[in-house]
């Protein structure tokens, strides 16, 4: 089995204890608390995976605090699902980093799990704590400001802009429909090729086709194991792009520049194209 699991898979484990569902949601924990697929956690995001005072991750005493606590131990299978669908991706990112080994994404999530007639819940489940022993981590899925300046001039690596076209072309620094705030300067980093998110999704948030997602990933990137650095706003959303490159297409060498638009947006003296 896969690092893509279907929502059958799961009706048969939602009671497994070595299993560990999590609904990772944008803004607080309204989603989750309207519903979720029985016996899932509900974070949010920023709160769960953040340093709660620095833009950075936690340290590895509090990432282990955290797991922890809600009963996930270095041997958990750890099942992400996304408030909206990025979110997730990005759980399942941050949890690779941090090193640990058996972390899935449900494909489609909540929103195929409800088209499916299956039963959502509003009952949060009691769980016991367990010591979380830390692995190594992975620094190569992660790029930094300076990797991305190197990467500006070397024709070997291709930068992909999963953002919206709005965003890309210069006319917003925000989603579509959301407040235009998150960066002082509209454009893209040069050189960027537009692959928006969403392109690699279906209509119920399901990953398109394997076939499709090779289609269109290869008309920016020649071969699985050339350098790629994926950014967007926050990194959410180039994160799915990582997951469908590495875990659906193979691609070897990915790295999520985490910083994205927020950060390259706002540097002072850092090239922007549009």
């Amino acid at each position: 089995m896969g690092s893509l699991v279907e929502t059958d898979w799961l009706a048969e484990r939602i009671s497994d204890p070595s299993v560990r569902v999590i609904e990772v949601c944008w803004d607080g924990r309204t989603d989750y608390e309207a519903g979720h697929i029985p016996g899932s956690l509900g974070w949010h995001w920023k709160t769960q995976l953040w340093d709660p005072f620095e833009r950075q991750f936690p340290t590895d005493d509090e990432f282990s605090a955290r797991l922890g606590r809600v009963g996930i131990g270095a041997d958990t299978t750890v099942v992400f699902y996304g408030s909206p669908v990025q979110f997730g991706t990005y759980a399942w990112w941050v949890f690779k980093l941090f090193g640990h080994s058996d972390v899935r994404i449900l494909n489609g999530g909540k929103v195929k799990w409800r088209n499916e007639g299956r039963p959502l819940s509003i009952e949060e489940p009691t769980v016991a704590p367990v010591s979380y022993k830390m692995s190594p981590h992975r620094p190569d899925l992660r790029a930094g400001r300076e990797d991305v300046l190197q990467a500006i001039d070397d024709p070997d690596c291709s930068i992909l802009d999963h953002r919206s076209r709005e965003e890309y072309v210069g006319k917003r620094v925000g989603l579509p429909g959301k407040p235009d705030v998150g960066a002082e300067r509209y454009g893209r980093i040069p050189g960027a090729v537009h692959v928006p998110f969403d392109s690699l999704l279906n209509e119920d948030t399901t990953f398109r086709a394997i076939h499709e997602i090779k289609e269109i990933i290869g008309t920016s990137v020649d071969g699985a194991d050339r350098p790629v650095i994926s950014y967007c706003r926050l990194a959410h959303r180039a994160t799915l792009a990582s997951f469908a490159m590495t875990e659906l297409l193979g691609h070897s060498n990915v790295r999520v520049y985490d910083g994205s638009w927020t950060e390259w947006g706002s540097m002072v003296g850092v090239p922007i194209e549009r």
